[in-house]
């Protein structure tokens, strides 16, 4: 084989190595910024990214922002924190079902009000979450199978979302004022009985007992006050009459110029 051609050889297969390398080396720096667990794929052409099962106790953070499907299903995850998801900006689903979410910070959907279109919480340890932390978002919210605490807060909660086809069935009272609701769908309890209704009744009769009772304290001083006062001037006429009557005369004129 000619020189020449040898030397082309040789410099298309250390091109050829070296190319090599840099993807693996490429594919090595992506996978280890990556959660362990978790892995990018696509998925009926969208972006997907799975993290189910990889015993987070989080949020991941390094999560592709171009991503359209994000699975964080049966983790650890306690809680989500305000703009958990705000570099998402493609983020289309979102499956959150089968962690421990106890709490829902105010805004932690901060971002995706206008494209994500699913949420599922569902199986998780929500007992009470404000209207405001799915403020503005149009997805379709799953919410069943949470030991949800009937009040009026879930009430005006499930009056906000956009709740998931057939998962309203699995919103069932696991606590509630009333124990009689105590097992029941929440819709079902909610068909019979305004809760709002009730909370604002019982606070407009809690403050009608409160303004009562400063209203009797203001009298009862009045009235103590009003009665020590004669008591006081009983006293001083009882003892102006004790004296003689040139001297009586004289501290009565000085009580008179006193009251005047």
């Amino acid at each position: 084989m000619p020189a020449a051609e040898r030397v082309l050889l040789c410099s298309v297969t250390m091109w050829l190595l070296l190319q090599s390398l840099l993807l693996l080396a490429s594919c090595l720096r992506l996978a280890a910024a990556f959660p362990k667990g978790c892995y990018p794929s696509e998925e009926e052409g969208l972006k997907t990214f799975r993290c189910s099962n990889a015993r987070l106790t989080e949020v991941p953070r390094d999560i592709p922002n171009d991503t359209n499907k994000l699975y964080l299903d049966s983790n650890r995850i306690p809680f989500l924190p305000r703009d958990a998801f705000r570099d998402l900006p493609l983020l289309l689903e979102l499956d959150l079902s089968h962690n421990a979410i106890a709490s829902v910070e105010s805004g932690a959907f901060q971002g995706l009000a206008e494209h994500l279109h699913s949420l599922d919480l569902s199986s998780n340890r929500l007992v009470s979450v404000s209207k405001d932390a799915f403020s503005n978002l149009k997805a379709k919210v799953n919410l069943s199978n949470n030991p949800w605490l009937c009040d009026c807060r879930l009430q005006e909660l499930i009056r906000t979302v956009d709740l998931a086809a057939g998962s309203s069935g699995g919103i069932v009272c696991d606590s509630s004022a009333q124990e009689e609701h105590v097992g029941k769908a929440f819709l079902q309890v909610i068909a019979d009985m305004d809760f709002c209704n009730v909370y604002k009744k019982t606070t407009d009769i809690a403050m009608l007992v409160t303004m009562f009772g400063w209203f009797a304290m203001v009298i009862s001083y009045l009235v103590y006050y009003v009665r020590q006062n004669q008591e006081d001037a009983r006293r001083h006429l009882e003892y102006l009459k004790s004296l003689p009557s040139k001297q009586r005369r004289s501290e009565e004129s000085s009580t008179i110029s006193t009251v005047v």
